[in-house]
């Protein structure tokens, strides 16, 4: 795939070959970043299945480890599913500070 396609050189019918997500860090994009506390995840993985950027990391042993800000783009859907406690949130959203 060609580096810095512009949008009339896309292809046709609203996909890309598999595989090419990868090619389009989109991170500074965002205007708010999740802050994933560690401590109060209760891996249910409901970040990671929502995410649309696949932003959200697994470690090692498929527990969630973070996020990947290359390709967060600051929706916060990563924060709206969470479910853990208003007092010990495992992601919350904040400002970003560039």
């Amino acid at each position: 795939m060609k580096k810095n396609m512009g949008w009339k050189e896309l292809w046709h019918g609203d996909s890309v070959p598999a595989g090419t997500a990868k090619e389009f860090q989109t991170g500074d994009w965002r205007s708010e970043r999740p802050v994933f506390c560690a401590e109060n995840c209760i891996h249910c993985y409901f970040c990671w299945i929502y995410c649309p950027d696949s932003a959200i990391t697994l470690d090692e042993n498929k527990k969630v480890s973070g996020i990947d800000y290359r390709y967060c783009k600051g929706c916060g859907i990563c924060d709206v599913e969470c479910p853990t406690k208003k007092d010990k949130r495992a992601i919350t959203m904040e400002a970003e500070r560039k």
